[in-house]
């Protein structure tokens, strides 16, 4: 190779290499995740603007900092640049707004502990001026967050279904519902209201509060407002939520019956024609914890300016069960909700299976009487599901049904949860006769046009599974009571008509259908193993409902003794022991079935590997004991005692909730 040659050769080389070394783009390989974060994530989910904002900023020339350090002149700046859309300026002011009103939350002065510091009253007047200046920037922010998220949203030159598919409006829309959310938090910190005021003013903006989509909430007393977007409950296998437009929130109300769960109260025998203090059982407890969605939207939209300068807002409550959807500008849209929130919150709150536990072993007698417990507000459009629990449990045996239940639209729009939490240590037939008055009481309180007022579903389990059916069933079971009862007294017992009222049996009508699930009807000898005798011994009666018994006797504590010596051989003894298939009670209630033409369902564990019914059990209940004939289906799962946690019945629940809603003409098969 000549010199020449060589030299061309060497500066072809070095051109290419200069050239490659000078490219502006270049290819390069980057994972899923990295691709999509990149498209969706915005300052909700970084510390950083979207890429769509950034975007207009930079075509712009705007620094992103500066611009979210004063969103209030970038704005400004960024309206008189005719080249950038509407859409561009609306989406990129909203996000803005949004990030400098989130700066304002996580700064100092906006935190409350420092109002609670040990200082000087002269120091602490100047932190109390600098924490209500930031409450109000923050506020200033979110206001400006929602107005732009709308005009974003709603008047824009394309359409909203033109864009329906855009990542944009999605973020756009979870602006506008963070900012809501942020924006009634904020203005309850400041103005430490606990109940809900006709309007909320914002600097220079009036929010007008219409409860016409939730009337039950206008006269109520608030014990807390609280946003459910950064919850997350640990025993909750799914959170039940409905995506759509409007900010979620969880309103917990003030109960005018909360002591009746707090506080010791007399045992009340006759509780049906007891004398109650407000006219009602303070054991019925209506819903407290509540899923609420809230939308803002400008009195006035004709124009651009209405939205982003017009003086007064509504602040629009919706009751998300009764409502799916929302309409604005003659559209209809989704409606938000999160509706395992309050049910999430209520057991987190009340520790239930705390109060279960103590209570059998006599400790909390604040729980010998049953409750009841609605879990949304009471509608008389919709039926009713009564959950009954089973031997030293409550309602948070129903998690996994109730949850799906909610997420299930079908089921959620024609049924209302009743949950039943009754002390099991008590004797089986006082525990029927306390919830069969405690239910009626609820009945009777439906108006009798109300389509909750009949048609109900009765569902139970284990020990509620016998309790279940003994309140659908008409039986008297006085004269084979009194066979048990060996004392000289027992014709006295029945002459009492309070002794009676627990052994004449007699349905309660509301109900069409029930089912039962692991349901030890005639009795399991797992009551009888030396673990579970020695857990008996340890099982008192309630002291309360003893001495209350005794009090009710035409001797009075007279007759305590002859009581005191049938407990644990007789009639009266504690409820574990009523469930062993060798107790007395077993055999006087084992053959009494469901009145006439009731349908009822068994759903029966199997934790065996045979398919004998000689064999089959839950560990705990027999299939023999379970079996009832007559039940319109007969459902055996894999699994132990607990079957009502298992995916597979939870589908069975709910194949059966759904017929019942055919059978009414209420869905289509």
């Amino acid at each position: 190779m000549t010199p020449l040659i060589k030299k061309i050769t060497f500066l072809a080389a070095f051109s290419t290499l200069l050239l490659s070394g000078c490219q502006v783009v270049s290819v390069k390989t980057v994972s899923l995740n990295a691709t999509i974060a990149t498209e969706r994530d915005s300052i909700l989910s970084r510390n950083k603007l979207s890429e769509a904002s950034l975007n207009v900023l930079s075509m712009t020339g705007r620094e992103a900092k500066i611009c979210s350090d004063d969103p209030d002149h970038c704005v400004k700046e960024l309206k008189e640049i005719a080249q950038i859309q509407d859409e561009q300026l609306f989406s990129t002011a909203s996000e803005l707004y949004l990030a400098k009103a989130l700066a304002y939350e996580n700064s100092s002065n906006c935190k409350t502990s420092i109002l609670t510091s040990h200082r000087s009253e002269e120091k602490q007047k100047t932190i109390q001026q600098a924490y209500d200046t930031c409450l109000d920037n923050q506020l200033h922010m979110l206001d400006q967050s929602i107005r732009y998220s709308y005009a974003y949203m709603f008047k824009t030159k394309r359409n909203v279904n033109d864009r329906i598919f855009d990542n944009r409006q999605v973020q756009i829309r979870d602006f506008y519902n963070q900012a809501i959310a942020k924006l009634s938090n904020a203005h309850a910190l400041k103005y430490k209201y606990t109940t809900f005021q006709p309007s909320m003013t914002v600097g220079n903006s009036i929010y007008k509060i219409n409860f016409d989509n939730y009337p039950l909430l206008k006269s109520q007393k608030i014990e807390n407002v609280m946003s459910t977007y950064n919850m997350n409950f640990s025993g909750l296998r799914s959170i039940t939520r409905r995506d759509g437009f409007g900010s979620e929130f969880l309103m917990v109300l003030q109960d005018p019956n909360e002591n009746s769960m707090n506080t010791k109260t007399e045992y009340i025998t006759d509780p049906l024609h007891h004398k109650y203090p407000n006219g009602s059982n303070p054991n019925i407890h209506n819903a407290r914890y509540l899923a609420v969605t809230v939308t803002v939207e400008p009195e006035k939209v004709s124009s651009i300016d209405d939205i982003l300068y017009g003086k007064v807002l509504n602040l629009k409550v919706y009751d998300p069960y009764n409502h799916d959807s929302v309409k604005i500008s003659g559209n209809s849209y989704p409606l938000a909700a999160n509706f395992s929130a309050p049910y999430g919150l209520w057991l987190a709150q009340n520790n239930l299976l705390r109060s279960a536990y103590l209570s059998l072993i006599d400790r909390d007698d604040n729980l010998t009487t049953p409750h009841l417990f609605m879990l949304e507000p009471y509608n008389p459009n919709k039926k009713v599901i009564v959950l009954v629990h089973g031997l030293a449990s409550s309602p948070e045996a129903w998690v996994r049904l109730t949850n799906d239940m909610m997420g299930d639209p079908v089921l959620r729009d024609n049924y209302q949860v009743w949950q039943v939490f009754y002390s099991t240590n008590m004797p089986i037939l006082e525990s029927r006769f306390q919830i069969h008055a405690l239910i009626t009481q609820t009945f009777n309180q439906v108006a009798p046009s109300a389509s909750a007022k009949k048609d109900a579903v009765l569902i139970g389990h284990s020990m509620g599974g016998i309790i279940s059916r003994l309140l659908v069933s008409d039986a008297d079971l006085v004269k084979p009571a009194l066979t048990l009862l060996n004392n000289s007294r027992a014709n006295k017992y029945a002459n009492d008509p309070l002794f009676k009222a627990r052994l004449e049996m007699h349905h309660i009508p509301n109900f069409s259908r029930a089912i039962f699930l692991a349901a030890p009807h005639r009795g399991t000898a797992f009551a009888d193993r030396w673990f579970t005798l020695a857990a008996r011994k340890i099982i008192r009666l309630p002291v309360a409902f003893l001495g209350a018994l005794a009090n009710s006797m035409q001797d009075g504590n007279a007759n305590m003794k002859n009581f005191a010596k049938e407990i644990g051989h007789g009639l009266i003894q504690n409820g574990p022991s009523d469930l062993s298939n060798n107790s007395k009670f077993t055999e006087i209630t084992k053959n009494v079935m469901p009145y006439k033409g009731f349908k009822y369902h068994s759903i029966i564990g199997n934790n065996t590997a045979s398919d004998d019914i000689n064999i089959i059990s839950d560990d705990i209940v027999p299939y023999k004991s379970a079996h009832l004939d007559g039940a319109l289906s007969e459902k055996i799962i894999k699994g132990g005692h607990s079957i009502q946690e298992t995916p597979e019945a939870v589908l069975e629940l709910r194949r059966i909730l759904k017929l019942h809603l055919v059978d009414l003409g209420l869905h289509k098969p």
